[in-house]
């Protein structure tokens, strides 16, 4: 795919495709957490265990992030929302399938999109926040917004389009009822960034065709011992998922 992808602001989002070079139709698109872009290392590891399988893999930065254009202070759940649907777009013009993994705040974006927007297929949230108001006040609720950044790290600062996006959805919870498509949830016991409860939640409430995989000792960024579990539970669960469909 060499499309050029922007979104409804015009901004051009950066990605990487990984081709498997088997005319692969189904495509999984994968989206980053709050502070990060597409080349987190897990997230490449990820595609590069994808695309060995045979399906076709496209990573993307969020506007704002990496070098995707954009103001990292104007990133926020709802536009990231808009985002996702410029690359399914791209995706769908393409003619793809779609798959959405949606890892932390990226989990989130999944949600809401795939509750409106029938092209996404399937889902996977990975350590997916639900509950983003608590989220804000827990991480970063001793910042002022417009003052200070996130986690210390002055290149994300904290602003307060963000503050007042995250406590206007609150949660994503109430939206799992509109998703209509096979969703695989998997979090790491040990995450300490969005607590394993968050998808146990929205779990509870979710339509069939779901599952959820807890990963025991797996931190947030699934590290260390914590990727191989995950990145073979991505990839059993799409073979079962596409074969089924």
């Amino acid at each position: 795919m060499d499309d050029i992808i922007t979104n409804i602001q015009g901004e051009t989002l950066d990605y990487a495709f990984h081709d498997p070079g088997n005319n692969s139709r189904d495509i999984l698109i994968i989206g980053h957490g709050v502070t990060g872009n597409k080349d987190r290392p897990f997230v490449v590891a990820l595609s590069e265990a994808v695309a060995s399988e045979g399906m076709a893999v496209l990573r993307f930065s969020f506007a704002g992030n990496g070098s995707s254009d954009g103001d990292f202070r104007e990133c926020t759940i709802s536009k990231e929302v808009e985002d996702l649907k410029a690359v399914v777009t791209a995706s769908v013009n393409n003619g793809y399938r779609v798959t959405y993994a949606g890892h932390s705040m990226g989990g989130a974006v999944g949600v809401l999109a795939s509750s409106t927007d029938d092209r996404i297929k399937y889902l996977i949230s990975l350590a997916g926040m639900v509950n983003t108001r608590d989220f804000y006040d827990r991480e970063f609720g001793q910042e002022k917004p417009d003052e200070g950044c996130m986690w210390e790290e002055p290149s994300c600062p904290l602003s307060s389009i963000y503050k007042s996006d995250m406590y206007s959805i609150g949660s994503v919870a109430s939206k799992a009822s509109d998703i209509k498509v096979p969703w695989l949830l998997i979090h790491g016991v040990a995450d300490d960034v969005v607590p394993i409860e968050d998808s146990r939640e929205i779990f509870a409430v979710a339509n069939e065709p779901k599952k959820i995989i807890e990963i025991p000792d797996a931190n947030h960024v699934f590290s260390e011992q914590g990727f191989e579990p995950m990145s073979e539970a991505v990839i059993d669960w799409i073979g079962e998922t596409l074969r089924e469909s």
